[in-house]
């Protein structure tokens, strides 16, 4: 993993302007905070650069990044997560078929032992209707638990796998993740669910956001982060078929 500032900045810079600075971080870099290892937050400082991550996306999870370069800006971004306003489009590769054309999941999560996210209830009581996964009020475990929705629509389809556009209403920690694996459909590469270990990387993106800016004209953030090919290696495609794939997830998540 390239641990430069200066390289990393210039191959996966996307949008940059006084106030912020976009980027398409690979897989296996972390954006702030993880113990023990190097962020970009950390990298930036050390080359004398301060920046102030409005999100976060994990270590395992390639895709957009947003960091705001000045305080006034982060605060502004920042509340438009807090508040649910921010736009957010993720890809995700998963083992197995039978998922619906569209789908929604909408189940709580909770923090485990060993500060474990899982879905607050037991995996026998979750229910499926109508390409909706829920949970009965009654089948919630006691203590805290964080309403948490994902919708998905399915956009590629093969023998074995199939490519999801993703749009999470919450933003819960590793909720794409939990999500998808209580319902029996891990992401590929991933670390806590995917016990294969035949995949270098998690195939999860995060794609597109869609923000306010005041200080730009128009006063928004509209931004997209292309996946690489080693997101699409388990599919098996090209330049031009995930041109297609990326035009009809944007149509899909348009249209939610």
């Amino acid at each position: 993993m390239e641990m430069d500032w200066p390289r990393l900045r210039e191959r996966c810079l996307l949008v940059e302007d006084a106030a912020i600075l976009a980027l398409n971080k690979p897989a296996g870099i972390a954006v702030t905070g993880e113990r023990h290892d190097t962020d970009i937050v950390e990298l930036a400082a050390a080359a004398g650069e301060t920046l102030y991550p409005v999100h976060r996306i994990d270590k395992v999870t390639s895709g957009l990044v947003l960091l705001a370069k000045e305080l006034p800006a982060h605060g502004q971004l920042t509340r438009q997560f807090n508040k649910q306003t921010a736009a957010k489009g993720y890809l995700a590769v998963v083992e197995s078929t039978g998922l619906p054309d569209r789908g929604v999941i909408d189940l709580p999560l909770r923090v485990g032992r060993k500060n474990r996210v899982r879905i607050a209830a037991p995996r026998e009581s979750i229910r499926v209707e109508g390409g909706r996964w829920f949970v009965a009020a009654a089948d919630l475990l006691d203590g805290k638990n964080y309403p948490s929705v994902t919708e998905f629509t399915t956009v590629l389809r093969t023998d074995t796998r199939t490519v999801l556009a993703l749009r999470p209403i919450t933003g819960r920690r590793h909720q794409i993740r939990v999500h998808l694996a209580w319902i029996g459909h891990p992401i590929l590469g991933d670390p806590l669910f995917d016990r294969s270990a035949v995949h270098p990387r998690t195939h999860l993106h995060s794609w597109r956001l869609g923000l306010d800016a005041s200080w730009r004209t128009p006063p928004e953030l509209r931004l997209e982060a292309v996946p690489g090919a080693d997101f699409w290696s388990p599919v098996g495609i090209d330049s031009a078929e995930s041109t297609a794939i990326l035009d009809r997830a944007r149509t899909a998540l348009n249209a939610q």
